[in-house]
């Protein structure tokens, strides 16, 4: 991905610890490990791929995601 791409996360529901987790295009799963409104998101990938896997690497750590939009579909969820 270079910084004109777009990453497409769409809601599937939220882990056993209340966080939203969202999938991108490619089937990796995504979990906002803070999603309180009016901070910007954290997204880890998550254990195993799994809806209940713990948070994995950070994306901010991830070399391919530098750069990158994220757009929440329908809307980021946030407490």
């Amino acid at each position: 991905m270079c910084d004109s791409k777009v990453l497409h996360l769409k809601f599937v529901g939220m882990d056993s610890w209340d966080r939203p987790v969202y999938k991108d295009d490619s089937g990796t799963l995504w979990k906002d490990v803070d999603p309180r409104a009016g901070m910007k998101p954290n997204l880890c990938t998550s254990a195993n791929n799994e809806l209940d896997g713990e948070p994995d690497t950070g994306m901010k750590y991830l070399e391919k995601y530098r750069g990158v939009t994220v757009a929440f579909e329908p809307e980021r969820i946030v407490w």
